[in-house]
């Protein structure tokens, strides 16, 4: 999930170094490569069935190939009308919404250790919002990203519900949710191919948006999938704040874009909330192995 969240986090310093493509057409071309890679990954993993079972598929793949294509047209979209720390803070909510519809949807219970880290993470966001708010960042930019964390708690959420499934990791799940991976692209690209006229795209931005399509989109999302079999929708979206530190600084590092001194304070109060959340999962983890290994023993 680190991983998955490093990868994510490239978006903003590469979407900067883009010559003249803007707004909907980079939404367009990024869905369109990862359409393509997804479609040559998949059809490699589960052969040419894959595509038979698509129009059967159950209404839950279709559900979430929506919110795929919700996530990956409103992220770019706002990456375009405001900075990327304010789309990541804004992103960052996350937790918070998926949390509340694991528990209203699935009952699932957290454990206090995630909902103590859910409210220090809170409070770093809130704590870089609040000291931006007066910046004069774009209200429109930050509205387009909210739907990002919206659209993805329920995604992880329908994702959680169908990953139930066998015990065994090797087994498959109750449903295949790959494919809604393509769904989403598909969904994203369409809608967006006659909003993305003209195209003004050169050959080095295409370079860009194929990397940010198969690199920054593809790869991770698929990722996420088989990671909703091994960690909760919660756990999912808290690992997923990662992407705002990563992301900062990539757009730091990479684009010039300087993050205030707000955004340091909140980041580190969400990082040390991660890490506190992961260490003490793994410390009961170990725990309830010892009993069993000393009965196996």
């Amino acid at each position: 999930m680190v991983l998955t969240t490093l990868l994510w986090s490239i978006a903003g310093a590469v979407s900067r170094h883009l010559d003249g493509a803007a707004s909907f057409e980079i939404v367009f071309w990024r869905s369109l490569f990862s359409a393509l890679t997804l479609s040559i990954g998949l059809t490699v993993l589960r052969g040419p069935g894959l595509w038979r079972g698509l129009l059967r598929a159950p209404w839950t793949v279709w559900f979430s190939g929506v919110c795929w294509a919700v996530m990956a047209t409103a992220f770019m979209l706002a990456i375009t009308l405001t900075s990327v720390a304010n789309v990541l803070i804004s992103m960052a909510l996350g937790p918070l919404i998926t949390a509340l519809f694991a528990r209203l949807f699935l009952q699932y219970r957290l454990p206090a250790r995630t909902w103590v880290a859910i409210a220090v993470a809170g409070l770093g966001i809130a704590w870089m919002f609040a000291q931006q708010a007066g910046t004069g960042l774009s209200l429109t930019g930050t509205l387009v990203a909210m739907a990002v964390p919206l659209a993805g708690a329920l995604n992880f959420t329908i994702l959680q519900h169908v990953g139930h499934g066998p015990a065994d990791p090797l087994q498959p799940m109750r449903q295949d949710m790959l494919p809604a991976l393509v769904i989403g692209a598909v969904l994203s690209s369409a809608f967006t191919l006659p909003l993305a006229y003209p195209f003004q795209a050169s050959a080095h931005d295409l370079a860009l948006l194929a990397l940010l399509g198969s690199v920054q989109l593809a790869l991770p999302c698929l990722l996420v999938v088989r990671l909703a079999r091994e960690l909760p929708a919660a756990e999912i979206a808290l690992l997923g704040l990662l992407e705002v530190l990563f992301g900062v600084t990539w757009a730091w590092l990479g684009a010039g874009e300087t993050p205030p001194q707000s955004t340091l304070v909140g980041g580190a109060l969400v990082l040390a909330a991660l890490v506190t959340n992961e260490a003490l999962a793994l410390r009961s983890a170990a725990a309830r192995q010892a009993p069993l290994a000393d009965r196996a023993s």
